[in-house]
């Protein structure tokens, strides 16, 4: 059933992208505008969204936007309803929002916790359960939920994102088996980015904690970087060409095949390789 829904072109559909105010959000809203398709775009930083819009300059594309916080299950539903209100239909949503936060397990506070599970994951189940009608709707839907490299394995100090990221990873897979049972027009797809060249690093949350590991206390993000090796553009190129394609999930960035790789290789092992890596990498 791999490719029975494939989406036949992005033209005159209508794509809501959240976290569109930067990185991969923006490069899915410049690639989709390029290719015909209208867009309803939110982020919380308002700034970075009206960049994004002031870049895309599509003749012919409506672009509407709205501040969201996705981990407000209200706000995101009326942004549904809006979108629909303001374009007719929608027939994509990118749940593309996301945070990052750098601790112990045993340091993180739960306030840091709820903070990036409310976003990382309940902004991805609100914004799959708000838009899911409504793509019904449209007759030909798609639903791309953006997990991660670690979302297929555990990493020492991404503890909160590795449980966030693994639970959209299940979540997007039941979903689009729910969705091939039920035959009802609309397809999903889990996406797992390695490495890409965005500001989530530097925009992390981070806890002195990670000392307590022999690791460097690295504010400004500047090590996690080193190893941020695709471009935004090149992600949403690889994104939604597997959109195109009807994928059940699209690794992005030859780094998350590694990634793949070695744990599908080593399920057990693949943990003492990440240790030593890590003690190497983040001193």
């Amino acid at each position: 059933m791999e490719n029975t829904r494939k989406m036949k072109s992005f033209e005159r559909k209508v794509a809501a992208i959240t976290g569109a105010g930067s990185g991969i959000g923006r490069a899915l809203a410049l690639e989709l505008a390029g290719r015909g398709c209208h867009l309803a775009l939110s982020d919380i930083n308002e700034v970075g969204l009206a960049e994004t819009v002031r870049q895309i300059g599509a003749p012919g594309v409506r672009v509407t936007t709205q501040a969201v916080d996705v981990a407000d299950r209200r706000a995101v539903y009326d942004w549904a309803d809006q979108v629909v209100a303001e374009h007719g239909k929608v027939n994509l949503i990118f749940n593309n929002a996301g945070v990052a936060l750098g601790s112990t397990i045993e340091g993180m506070s739960y306030d840091d916790i709820e903070w990036l599970m409310n976003i990382n994951f309940w902004g991805v189940v609100y914004g799959t359960k708000a838009f899911l009608p409504h793509l019904k709707a449209s007759g030909e839907g798609h639903i791309a939920n953006v997990s991660s490299v670690f979302g297929l394995a555990g990493i020492p100090t991404q503890g909160a994102y590795n449980a966030a990221k693994f639970a959209v990873r299940g979540f997007t897979e039941c979903l689009r088996q729910e969705l091939d049972m039920t035959d009802c027009g609309v397809s999903a797809t889990s996406i797992h980015p390695g490495g890409i060249k965005t500001a989530i690093a530097r925009s992390a949350r981070k806890d002195p904690s990670i000392t307590d590991l022999g690791l460097g206390f690295d504010a400004s993000g500047e090590k996690f970087e080193r190893a941020f090796i695709t471009s935004p553009e090149k992600a949403a190129r690889i994104i939604l060409r597997a959109v195109e394609r009807n994928k059940r999930r699209v690794l992005v960035g030859p780094d998350a095949y590694v990634f793949d790789w070695i744990v599908r290789l080593l399920p057990s092992r693949y943990q003492d390789i990440a240790t030593r890596v890590s003690k190497l990498t983040m001193r």
